[in-house]
C-alpha cells in the first residue's frame, strides 16, 4: 500500500536501526509482559480461592461434618444448592466421611430447577449422586412418614429470594413440621438473602388467606435468610410440631450486603429467576402475571425486569416512574413483546419501598386496560392474587389511585412490629470489620470414596 503524502516516512528521512539495536528493549517488553501475566493469573487465582462470605456447607464442611457424623441424612435440595467453590451441596455431602446420605427431595421447579411455575415434579433418581428423589410439590408438599423413614436427620439448603411468595420457604417450614412430629432432628445450611437483611416491606399475610405462597406471617419482603426464619417459626408456634432446629449460619455475612457485594456465583434459582438481580424485580413485578399483565416472563432474558400490558402507553408510564424521584429506581420506554414496554433499572440498595412500588405498578396496568384487567381476570387469577398480596385488600388497592408513598404508609406500623419480632432471632451484624482485610477461605475438596 503507498503511503500518503506528507508521511513522515520520507526518501530523506533516517534508516530504520539495526534489528540488534532493539533486542534489549523488545526482551525487556517480553520479561515485564509475562511478569503482569503472572501477576494477573496470581490475582484471579487468589480471588477464586477465596470468597467475603462462607456459606453453611461451607461452614460445616471446615468442621469435618462433625454435626451429622454418623447419620443417615436426607437434603431438602435443587441445582442451587451449591458451596462457595461451586460445587453441588448434594455432592459434597455424599462425598463426606463418616455421613450417609441416603435421600434427596426437590421443591417446586424440581432438582434440577427447569420445571416451569407450579409444575408438578415427581419421584426418580438423581444424576449426580443416583440417590432417590422425593418430591415435595406434586402430591404432597411435605415429606411423608414413608419418605423419612430410616432418616437420624433431615438438611435444608436452598437458595431463598428474600420474597414470601416464592415457596422455598414455605417448603422448609413444613418440612420441619413433618420433622418435629416424626421426632427428627432438622438442619438448615444458611445462605444470604440476596435482598439483604434490612429490606422490611409490605403486608402480614392475614390467617384466612395463608398458602403455600404465604405459609407464615411474615412479611412481603422480609429481610431475614432461611435459617433466621426457621429459628422464628419453630419458636412462634408457626410450625404446628416444633422440630430439634439447628442452624449452621454463614460466616462474614452482614444485613446490609446484597448478593453482589458476596463474592458468590449466582445460580440460577428457577426458570425464571436466572439473575441475582431477579430477585429485586420478582418483588416489584411479581403481581402483574396473575392480574394478566406482562412483566418480561416468557419473552424477555430478564424476565420480571419489565412492565407492560394492553393499553398501555409505557413513554407515559415511565415518564411517571422517573417523576416519582426514587434514588436508584430508572424507568426506559422500549420496545418489547409486539409493543412497546418500560425495562425498570433498580439499584438493589434503593431506599424506595419496593413492594409499594409494585403495587402501585400493578394499579397502572389494571387501570390502563379497558375493561380492567381485575374485571376480566378469572376467579382463580383474583384469588391468587389475595393470597400473594396476604389479604383481599389487594383488590382494593389496584382499583385505587394512591401514590408509592402512601401504600407504603399503610404497612408501616406492622413493618415495625414485625422488625421489633424478629430481632432475637437474627444471626447477622449490620457491619462487620475484619481485622487486616483478611478473606475468608473458599471451601476445599471433599475427598472421599469416589474421587
Amino acid at each position: 500500500m503507498s503511503r500518503p503524502s506528507g508521511s513522515n516516512h520520507s526518501a530523506h528521512s533516517p534508516q530504520p536501526a539495526a534489528p540488534d539495536q532493539y533486542r534489549p528493549f523488545s526482551a525487556s517488553v517480553k520479561h515485564t509482559g509475562r511478569l503482569l501475566s503472572v501477576l494477573l493469573l496470581w490475582l484471579l487465582a487468589s480471588r477464586a480461592e477465596a470468597a467475603s462470605v462462607l456459606l453453611g456447607i461451607d461452614v460445616l464442611e471446615r468442621s469435618h461434618f462433625a454435626a451429622l457424623q454418623g447419620r443417615r441424612i436426607g437434603l431438602i435440595t435443587n441445582q442451587a444448592s451449591v458451596d462457595s467453590a461451586g460445587r453441588p451441596t448434594r455432592l459434597v455431602l455424599k462425598r463426606a466421611p463418616g455421613v450417609r446420605l441416603v435421600a434427596l427431595f426437590a421443591p417446586e421447579h424440581g432438582i434440577s430447577g427447569d420445571i416451569r411455575a407450579g409444575g408438578r415434579v415427581s419421584f426418580h433418581r438423581d444424576r449426580l449422586t443416583g440417590l432417590p428423589v422425593y418430591p415435595l410439590y406434586g402430591d404432597t408438599r411435605r415429606p411423608t412418614p414413608s419418605m423419612l423413614a430410616g432418616l437420624d436427620a433431615l438438611v435444608f439448603e436452598l437458595q431463598d429470594i428474600g420474597c414470601r411468595s416464592y415457596t422455598y420457604i414455605s417448603t422448609m417450614v413444613e418440612a420441619m413440621d413433618a420433622a418435629g412430629e416424626l421426632g427428627i432432628p432438622f438442619f438448615v445450611l444458611d445462605r444470604p438473602n440476596p435482598l439483604g437483611g434490612r429490606r422490611i416491606e409490605g403486608p402480614l399475610v392475614q390467617p384466612s388467606w395463608q398458602s403455600f405462597v404465604g405459609r407464615i406471617p411474615i412479611p412481603y419482603v422480609h429481610g431475614m435468610t432461611a435459617g433466621e426464619i426457621a429459628l422464628m417459626a419453630n419458636r412462634r408456634g408457626w410450625v404446628r410440631h416444633p422440630c430439634s432446629l439447628r442452624v449452621i449460619p454463614m460466616e462474614g455475612w452482614r444485613r446490609d450486603m446484597v448478593w453482589e457485594e458476596t463474592d458468590l456465583p449466582w445460580i440460577r434459582t428457577s426458570p425464571n429467576i436466572p439473575w441475582a438481580t431477579s430477585s429485586l424485580y420478582y418483588v416489584v413485578t411479581g403481581f402483574l402475571g396473575d392480574l394478566g399483565g406482562d412483566s418480561g416472563v416468557g419473552w424477555s432474558p430478564s424476565p420480571f425486569q419489565y412492565v407492560a400490558g394492553r393499553g398501555l402507553d409505557a413513554f407515559l408510564l415511565a415518564q411517571e416512574i422517573n417523576r416519582l424521584g426514587f434514588a436508584g429506581v430508572q424507568a426506559i420506554p422500549v420496545a418489547g413483546n409486539g409493543g412497546t414496554a418500560v425495562r425498570l433499572e433498580i439499584n438493589p440498595k434503593t431506599s424506595a419501598n419496593l413492594t409499594a412500588l409494585a403495587i402501585y405498578l400493578a394499579a397502572r396496568v389494571n387501570q390502563a386496560s379497558h375493561p380492567s384487567l381485575l374485571r376480566r381476570v378469572s376467579a382463580n387469577g383474583r384469588e391468587m392474587l389475595c393470597k400473594l398480596y396476604g389479604s383481599s385488600s389487594i383488590l382494593t388497592e389496584l382499583r385505587g389511585h394512591r401514590s408509592v408513598r402512601e401504600i407504603a404508609a399503610e404497612w408501616r406500623s406492622s413493618e415495625r412490629a414485625f422488625a421489633q419480632a424478629r430481632a432475637p432471632y437474627l444471626l447477622y451484624p449490620d457491619s462487620l470489620r475484619i481485622p487486616g482485610g483478611d478473606r475468608y477461605p473458599r471451601a476445599k475438596p471433599v475427598h472421599g470414596e469416589d474421587d
